[in-house]
């Protein structure tokens, strides 16, 4: 007996006893109705917004653990920004254990939504869209955890971001799977994080697709084990819109899958279809910097069982015009700055390096040559990413 009296105490204590739901619609004073929901929530709480659209004059934020706001779907539950004042992101979150799902943000003037510091934080079936289209004025990052682990963002649309439709940054513990983003600089971008999955996602007309990177001077540095699988990276040729200065504005158009100073990335059973410049690049961190524990290089880089379309026929950077003309007029699916360390291509289709070999070193430098598949010995699988689950559970 005393037994399940225990067992009965752990389970209340366990699930919000008194858990409440908070209708919001839209309308009058919805600005201050939603907001006061998010304050006033309490643990376990849902904060529901009705079907319609909530034109919003400022940003939004929730720091309460476990709260749900949900919507009626992503084309029903708009949170409409345009009219936003100041430059600050649509939604912030600051606490653990929420999830945000069905529902759309529109036009924010910073960033769409942004988490910080948020433990198990699930993002799903969101729309986060800048209407106008590709615009350097827009928001940088449509969906943007950061600094947090327990990261799961699934089967959500991001279109017109400035810098990357979804964006995973300084974090760990990452799912990234089944969404769809276009018109963006970067598709997805995975930066100076670690144990990541980027999984059955289609990114099309963005700048580049997917981006994994790692670069200097932030407070985590050392991003490595990434899996990018079975995603569909397609017509990534929109020209870059990125605000100047921005790491991103880099990225050459029609770039499909781009890997810079990382360790441990496998890219895997992708289709990479008609993008531009290259289906897969890998590249070192150019720049000066004085981070003694930043690595430069992409090293330990596994590519292995993709498809690979027409591309390479038009790169986007200096010179690259004469080196796929000088190669039939495309250059091969897989390019590299000749700076990678310990490269597996496992694919049986053509790879060619720059053939540098010194970071920092210019193009002009470039001495072209073609490489064969390389199996770099056996590779030791990615162990999967494996979130509480708990997690998965809440949008049951």
């Amino acid at each position: 007996m005393i037994r399940l009296t225990a067992a009965a105490l752990a389970l209340a204590s366990a699930a919000p006893a008194f858990a409440d739901t908070h209708t919001i619609a839209p309308g009058e004073g919805a600005q201050e109705r939603l907001q006061e929901a998010l304050i006033l929530a309490e643990p376990g709480d849902e904060v529901v917004l009705e079907a319609g659209r909530f034109e919003l004059t400022d940003g939004l934020s929730l720091d309460v653990d476990g709260v749900t706001l949900r919507g009626a779907g992503a084309d029903a539950s708009i949170l409409d920004f345009t009219n936003q004042a100041g430059s600050g992101e649509g939604l912030l979150v600051t606490s653990d254990k929420v999830t945000l799902r069905d529902f759309a943000v529109e036009n924010a003037k910073g960033d769409g939504i942004k988490s910080k510091g948020a433990d198990q934080i699930v993002y799903s079936a969101l729309r986060v869209e800048w209407t106008n289209g590709p615009d350097p004025a827009n928001g940088a990052y449509g969906i943007y955890p950061v600094e947090a682990s327990n990261i799961l963002v699934q089967d959500s649309y991001v279109r017109g971001a400035s810098d990357a439709g979804i964006y995973v940054g300084q974090s760990e513990n990452i799912i990234v799977r089944g969404n769809f983003v276009e018109e963006n600089v970067a598709g997805i971008e995975i930066e100076n994080s670690n144990r990541a999955e980027v999984t059955e996602n289609l990114a099309t007309r963005n700048t580049g697709g997917i981006l994994v990177f790692d670069l200097p001077n932030l407070p985590k540095v050392g991003g490595g084990d990434v899996l990018v699988a079975r995603n569909a990276v397609i017509g990534n040729n929109t020209d870059n819109f990125a605000p100047e200065g921005n790491i991103v504005a880099s990225v050459p158009a029609g770039t499909g899958i781009m890997i810079m100073a990382n360790t441990g990335v496998q890219v895997l059973e992708n289709a990479l279809i008609n993008n531009q410049t290259s289906h897969v690049m890998l590249i070192a961190y150019t720049q000066d910097f004085t981070d003694e524990r930043f690595q430069p290089r992409p090293v330990n880089v596994t590519i292995r069982g993709n498809v690979y379309g027409a591309g390479g026929n038009s790169p986007d950077f200096t010179g690259g015009d004469l080196l796929a003309a000088a190669m039939g007029g495309a250059l091969p699916p897989i390019l590299t700055d000749g700076l990678h360390r310990n490269l597996s291509i496992e694919d049986a289709v053509p790879a060619v390096s720059l053939g540098l070999t010194t970071v920092g070193q210019p193009l002009t430098d470039a001495k072209p040559e073609m490489l064969k598949p390389v199996i770099a010995g056996k590779v030791a699988q990615l162990s999967p990413v494996v979130l509480p689950a708990e997690m998965e559970t809440r949008l049951k």
